[in-house]
């Protein structure tokens, strides 16, 4: 039998898609305000059970082992994926597997992040019971306290009661967005205490637009002797030959060991005409005061202030830190881009 649906006037159409768009609208909004009540529940919940898994985590000379069964165990996966981005070791063990072998993948020292909404999940059986057995810690994340998960774990972290999103009331939905979150929870407060630092975090994402933004001057900058630098007494025909051999469009010049001032490819072009310029003191000619930054910051505040700031800029002298205005490298607008810097 044909599906073609039956001709209708573009008023009726129009009409038809708009009460069906509305409805689609409304049970997507009513998904969005019941799971976004459940996270604010589950906040309000935190508890001294919460403060005593981070302890766990913290407290591991191992990994984090987190396991879990169908949806749960998507989260679970996960949950795994961004303790081990930020600092602390951890993977996933599928339970179904573990009991075929992969048991073996644990070991002393390691704790276990166990996820089920029922707290009854057959398959988590043996994983529990290996964990009992060899002193392995756990933590358990479920929904439904008292439950055999609850009960066996020495920390549960018991989620409150939560209607599922789903129309039908069935679909774990909020039950796993709750899950989720007390993940994100859990590694936020374990890296906190850690002191985990952008340059830490650089260390496990140095691929794509995220590794880029982390990407700091010194790793970027021109240091040493390809710096250009000249004192500002030298005549400018000794700056010129400084600027073009360094190739970076500029000279910095320096007194005392100070940055004082720079001669850029725009200074040469503004004074070039004039009389007896290459005999001329750089002194003479630089730009005092020029835009400095630190070897330490991200380069993408190099190209904000090489960018944003009035007149553009396309070099930035790096000085050290403190009032002695050392220069320490030159980074330049291109070398930013071309490590993916925007």
């Amino acid at each position: 039998m044909s599906t073609a649906a039956s001709p209708a006037s573009a008023t009726d159409t129009s009409e038809t898609l708009g009460f069906a768009s509305a409805g689609h609208v409304r049970m997507g909004r009513r998904v969005f305000e019941l799971e976004a009540a459940a996270l604010h529940t589950c906040a309000a919940s935190l508890d001294h059970a919460f403060a005593e898994a981070c302890k766990r985590i913290l407290a591991t000379q191992g990994r984090v082992v987190t396991t879990g069964m169908g949806k749960s165990g998507h989260v679970a996966r996960k949950i795994a994926a961004t303790l081990a981005s930020t600092g602390t070791p951890a993977f996933y063990v599928h339970p179904s597997e573990a009991s075929h072998g992969d048991l073996g993948m644990l070991a002393r020292g390691d704790v276990v992040l166990a996820l089920s909404n029922s707290g009854e999940t057959p398959e988590l059986g043996d994983l529990i019971t290996y964990t009992r057995r060899f002193s392995l810690p756990l933590i358990g994340l479920v929904g439904r306290a008292p439950s055999t998960l609850a009960d066996q774990a020495e920390v549960a972290l018991v989620l409150p009661r939560l209607e599922e999103a789903c129309p039908m009331g069935l679909a774990p939905t909020t039950s796993t967005t709750a899950m989720m979150a007390m993940g994100d929870a859990l590694a936020g407060a374990v890296l906190a205490a850690k002191g985990f630092d952008h340059d830490d975090f650089a260390v496990f994402h140095p691929g794509g637009k995220l590794g880029a933004r982390l990407v700091r001057v010194r790793d970027v900058m021109h240091a040493g002797a390809a710096m250009p630098l000249i004192a500002p007494e030298r005549p400018m025909s000794e700056a010129i030959v400084e600027m073009t051999a360094k190739r970076l469009g500029c000279v910095g010049v320096v007194e005392a060991g100070r940055l004082v001032g720079i001669v850029t490819d725009g200074d040469l072009r503004r004074h070039l005409g004039q009389e007896a310029f290459l005999a001329r003191p750089v002194g003479e000619v630089m730009t005092g005061t020029p835009r400095t930054i630190t070897a330490d910051a991200l380069a993408a505040e190099a190209v904000a202030q090489m960018t944003e700031g009035e007149p553009h800029v396309t070099q930035l002298f790096v000085v050290a830190r403190g009032d002695d205005a050392a220069p320490v490298g030159v980074v330049h607008l291109h070398d930013c881009l071309h490590a993916g810097v925007a």
